[in-house]
């Protein structure tokens, strides 16, 4: 198993960071909070996670140790493969699933892509003694682990990550803000990696 890769950013993606080890570059699949920590050039480390298919050995890499054993733990629950694990860890942080998880908090579930009611009963079923409780210190507030970062903040940093001013990204954010607010307004949350998309795609059309 490869526990971390460790080294210079080579090039990132909305959804992938490339990091040089000894000279290769290692693909990595990442959620937009960790690829907006990350910029090229700069030295990164990140948790990893192989995932070995008959055709495929895909990478996912996380900002700690923590946010990759969640990972792992997510994927013994029946129908959560790497994908919809990563795709819970995009949306929420693991302390925020942990709350979730112990609390029965079908909504905070189904605020995932990909996840509906049934789907949530049976997640908060199944992984109701793997994730443990949440592990904020007691200085910290629950409500600050209860989600993560606004979405506008998430996708500006995930823009500035990807080499983009400051202003540009402001701007891009602006742009698709009717994207997400309608996605709110339907029960959901904002869909953080399409928005990255979206925004990208605004940005290559005023280039």
């Amino acid at each position: 198993m490869i526990a971390f890769v460790s080294g210079p950013v080579a090039a990132l993606a909305p959804t992938t960071a490339v990091i040089e080890v000894g000279g290769v570059g290692m693909a990595v699949q990442c959620t937009p909070d960790t690829i907006a920590g990350l910029r090229v050039g700069a030295e990164a480390r990140l948790a990893t996670s192989l995932v070995v298919r008959e055709d495929s050995l895909t990478l996912y890499g996380f900002a700690d140790d923590d946010e990759r054993q969640v990972f792992e733990l997510l994927q013994t629950a029946s129908g959560v493969g790497p994908r919809l694990a990563q795709a819970m860890l995009g949306v929420h942080r693991p302390d925020a699933l942990r709350l979730a998880v112990s609390t029965g908090d079908e909504k905070a579930l189904t605020a995932v892509p990909g996840i509906g009611k049934k789907g949530a009963q049976k997640l908060l079923l199944e992984l109701k003694d793997k994730l443990g409780a949440p592990l904020v210190g007691a200085q910290r507030s629950v409500a600050a682990a209860a989600g993560p970062a606004p979405w506008t903040e998430q996708l500006a940093a995930a823009l500035v990550g990807l080499g983009y001013a400051a202003r540009e990204a402001e701007s891009a954010v602006e742009a698709v803000a009717p994207q997400a607010e309608a996605a709110i307004a339907a029960g959901g949350s904002a869909p953080v990696p399409q928005l990255l998309r979206a925004a990208l795609q605004t940005l290559n059309r005023s280039r």
